[in-house]
């Protein structure tokens, strides 16, 4: 019975669910959490197999934080309405996905440079070795957490479409 109104709960909440199944697929927490350990851990293990003491901190800092903070955003948009647009579900996948990555590593690009400017005119130091890596972590963390958040969503709301149109029939 707990387990039915969980099920119901989720379905409400969310708006997706496996086939023929009680349990959830996107969920945004998770989406978070993955696209935050993701990333930490694959830069982790390059800084530890390149002994770049960088690129272990930014694993853990700017690449992991940047993904989790798109997944996020991203997440929050698809859920409160911007998953309702027809295009998104109509579109080829591919295509959905790749726009939305684009949008993402642009996103990235734009907070590294506001970040860098921000930080040259309020702090005036003369060489912060992580500001130039935010170059390259914002946008790739962007364009990888956007990739798999889409990926994951969409194929979460078409396997949702079918279920419920097999229902209707």
């Amino acid at each position: 019975m707990s387990n039915m109104k969980y099920s119901n709960k989720t379905e409400s909440n969310y708006d997706i669910k496996a086939a023929g199944s009680d349990t959830k697929t996107f969920v945004l927490w998770r989406e978070i959490i993955m696209a935050y350990v993701s990333p930490a851990i694959m830069a982790g293990i390059g800084g530890l197999v390149t002994a770049d003491k960088g690129l272990q901190i930014a694993a853990l800092t700017t690449i992991g934080g940047t993904s989790a903070l798109v997944a996020l955003m991203l997440g929050l948009w698809l859920h409160n309405g911007g998953g309702h647009k027809r295009w998104i579900i109509g579109a080829p996948h591919l295509v959905v996905i790749g726009i939305f990555a684009l949008a993402g590593a642009s996103l990235g690009l734009l907070a590294a440079w506001v970040t860098s400017g921000l930080l040259e005119i309020m702090i005036p130091i003369d060489r912060w070795t992580w500001v130039d890596r935010i170059w390259i972590d914002f946008p790739l963390s962007g364009f990888i957490a956007s990739t798999i958040v889409t990926w994951r969503w969409r194929a979460a709301v078409r396997t949702h479409f079918s279920t419920k149109g097999e229902d209707k029939k």
